[in-house]
């Protein structure tokens, strides 16, 4: 059975991204299973061409550092070929209705002025990450669950009117990981992309950074170290980090704990701490820009070949091949 994940380089990695996924695909990820860096998918929206390319190679160096089989990543647009030939036969399985209702779509293009086509075709080629390799299980939140149901509907169409090529695969639900708030604004997820980072702790951020940023983090006036997420959000996303990082109940990580600064400085020493091998083995990736080439060079020829029977397949049923 193989399992697919994908993570986009719209910004550089922050610690909700590790404790959320990476560390869980690093731990629970099987010989079989593919994890990738979607650069392709941060084109559907305005970008510059050389920090995605430097994000690019960020990332693929934080998911190896992160402990994930480097025979297991890669990054989507080595590949390019053998998706963009797989997307055009699917784009002509598949119809506008079901693109255009999709919600991510909806909700990006609202109130823009100019809309990218491939931010409406987009989720044609997630169909092709998924069903190239023979994806069974596609591990996905909410937002994304959509998405996996139009590459079902795309194997089941493809595979009744021309043949069997694709395996259907089905969505499934990751254990719940650590919920991470921005730090400034526990309103809001932290996320790559948002453009103040004051909030935002990222893998790579020194120690004295990390300790800076949590230093300053949002919490009340009460000076209470309780887990009430409704009543103090900044003060349950500090114990919610605390918790991940060492394995706890963020009820159980507040105890003992009897101020706001107390709590600060212990949650910054558990991420430093949880982060630390992390950064140490990225930082060695990126200092040896030939070996992480060797390395991206290995990833992308496995999933290439994973891919190449299926997509001759695909062509030949499709009656171009």
């Amino acid at each position: 059975m193989t399992r697919l994940s994908g993570i986009t380089p719209s910004g550089r990695v922050h610690v909700g991204n590790y404790l959320g996924a990476l560390r869980r695909w690093a731990s629970e990820g099987a010989a079989e299973d593919l994890y990738f860096v979607s650069d392709m998918h941060a084109m559907t929206t305005a970008y510059n061409p050389q920090r995605l390319r430097a994000l690019s190679k960020e990332m693929l160096a934080v998911l190896i550092g992160s402990g994930i089989n480097p025979r297991s990543v890669f990054v989507q647009s080595d590949i390019a070929t053998q998706l963009s030939t797989l997307t055009w036969v699917l784009e002509c399985t598949c119809t506008f209705g079901e693109v255009s209702r999709m919600t991510q779509f909806k909700e990006k293009s609202t109130g823009a002025k100019t809309i990218r086509l491939g931010l409406l075709t987009y989720p044609v080629l997630m169909a092709s990450d998924i069903l190239l390799p023979g994806a069974d299980e596609v591990p996905v939140g909410d937002d994304q669950a959509q998405h996996v149901e139009l590459a079902r509907a795309l194997a089941r169409r493809f595979n009744t009117t021309y043949g069997e090529a694709f395996v259907v695969p089905k969505a499934v639900m990751p254990k719940v990981g650590a919920r991470i708030r921005d730090l400034a604004n526990p309103d809001r997820k932290m996320a790559k992309s948002t453009r103040d980072e004051a909030g935002v702790v990222f893998v790579l951020d020194e120690p004295d950074m990390i300790r800076r940023k949590f230093r300053r983090a949002v919490t009340d006036t009460a000076d209470r170290v309780e887990y009430r997420p409704e009543h103090q959000p900044g003060v349950a996303n500090l114990l919610e980090i605390l918790g991940a990082c060492t394995g706890q109940s963020p009820k159980k990580a507040a105890e003992g704990l009897g101020s706001y600064r107390v709590l600060k400085e212990t949650v910054a020493d558990a991420v430093i701490e949880e982060l630390r091998d992390v950064r140490k083995r990225t930082k060695d990736l990126l200092a040896d820009p030939a070996g992480l080439d060797r390395i991206r060079a290995t990833g992308a020829e496995r999933a290439a070949q994973r891919g190449a029977h299926r997509l001759a397949s695909v062509l030949r049923l499709a009656g171009i091949g």
